[in-house]
C-alpha cells in the first residue's frame, strides 16, 4: 500500500472504528456506586459538601449556610493509552495486527472511570474527604459528636447473631445518621460492594431465604451485589446509599476518553522513526461525596 494522506485517513478511520465499538461493548460498574461530575476548568472545588442545607420552616429571615473555610478541590489528571504503528506494516498491508490494540486501547478507556473510582473505595480508610477525617473513620465530626462509619465486623452468614453483629449493625447505623441539626438524613443502603473473595457470601446473604444457622435470613433483598476484581481487600466490604443525588464518591470528567492519533508524515516521529501513532486521551479524577452515603469494615474483627 502507498502511505499519502488518502490511505493514512482510511486506515485509522478503521481503527477509530474499532476503537470506538470496543468502547461502547466494555463491561462497567462505577455508575452503581459514583456520580459523574463535569469539569470545565482544571479542578472543582466541593466545599458545598461541609454545608449543605435541609429545608426547614421559614420564620423570620432565611438561615443562610456559608460554605466552608477550607477548600476541598479535585484537581483533573492527564491520562493516555499509545500504539505505535510502524510505516513498513502499512506499505506491507500489514494494519489487520492492530485491530487487536485498537480494542484494547478501547477497553482500557472504558474501565478509566472503573479503575479511578476503584481505587477510591480500595484508599477509603486512608484517603481523606471533605471534613479532614479520613472517608471510612470512626470519628467524623457532627455537631458535638464524633460518628462512625467504620467497622471491623467480618461480613459473614453462618448465625443470625453474627450477621446482625456485622451487616445489620452497619445498615442501622446508616440509618441512624444525623445532619448538624440533628434531624435524620434518611439514609438508604441499598448496594453490597465487595470483592470476588466475598462474592458468595454477599450473594447468599442477599439471596438466601435462610442463614446456615437455619434462622430465617431478614436481610434478603436489602440491597443489590455489585462485585468487583479491582477491590484489593479479600475482607473489606462496603455498604452504600446510591439513591440520593449525591453519591459516595465522585467522578470528575473534564475530557471523556477520545480516540487520537499521529498521522502525519512529515512530522519528526515519522521521519526518524518510520512510527506513526494512535491511543486514547482523557481528564479526569476522582473524589469522595458525603462519607454519610458509605460504611466500611475491614472485615479484620
Amino acid at each position: 500500500m502507498i502511505v499519502n494522506k488518502a490511505n493514512l485517513a482510511a486506515i485509522f478511520i478503521n481503527l477509530k472504528t474499532i476503537f470506538n465499538k470496543a468502547f461502547d461493548a466494555a463491561p462497567s460498574v462505577w455508575e452503581k456506586i459514583a456520580m459523574k461530575v463535569p469539569s470545565t476548568g482544571s479542578q472543582n472545588d466541593y466545599s458545598w459538601l461541609a454545608k449543605f442545607p435541609k429545608m426547614k420552616k421559614w420564620i423570620g429571615d432565611k438561615a443562610v449556610k456559608a460554605l466552608a473555610a477550607f477548600k476541598h478541590t479535585i484537581v483533573n489528571d492527564d491520562w493516555e493509552a499509545t500504539v505505535e504503528v510502524d510505516r513498513n506494516d502499512i506499505e506491507d498491508d500489514g494494519i489487520g495486527i492492530y485491530a487487536p490494540q485498537a480494542q484494547m486501547a478501547g477497553f482500557s478507556a472504558k474501565q478509566l472511570p472503573d479503575e479511578i473510582v476503584m481505587e477510591l473505595v480500595n484508599n477509603g480508610f486512608t484517603n481523606l474527604c471533605f471534613d479532614g477525617q479520613y472517608f471510612f473513620d470512626t470519628d467524623h465530626p457532627v455537631k458535638d459528636a464524633s460518628v462512625s462509619n467504620k467497622g471491623t465486623a467480618a461480613l459473614v452468614i453462618t448465625t443470625l447473631a453474627l450477621a446482625m453483629a456485622s451487616y445489620g449493625a452497619a445498615r442501622t447505623a446508616m440509618k441512624k445518621f444525623k445532619d448538624e441539626e440533628g434531624r435524620p438524613l434518611n439514609i438508604t443502603p441499598n448496594v453490597l460492594l465487595v470483592g470476588p473473595a466475598l462474592e458468595d457470601i454477599a450473594n447468599a446473604l442477599m439471596k438466601n431465604e435462610r442463614l446456615e444457622d437455619g434462622k430465617p435470613n431478614p436481610y434478603k433483598g436489602t440491597a443489590e451485589v455489585v462485585v468487583d476484581a479491582r477491590i484489593t481487600s479479600d475482607t473489606a466490604w462496603y455498604l452504600l446509599d446510591t439513591t440520593k443525588p449525591v453519591r459516595p464518591f465522585i467522578y470528575q470528567e473534564r475530557k471523556k476518553p477520545v480516540f487520537v492519533q499521529q498521522t502525519t508524515s512529515e512530522s519528526d516521529n515519522v521521519f526518524m522513526r518510520k512510527k506513526f501513532r494512535f491511543g486514547a486521551e482523557a481528564r479526569a479524577a476522582g473524589g469522595y461525596g458525603f462519607w454519610q452515603m458509605a460504611w466500611a469494615s475491614t472485615g479484620t474483627g
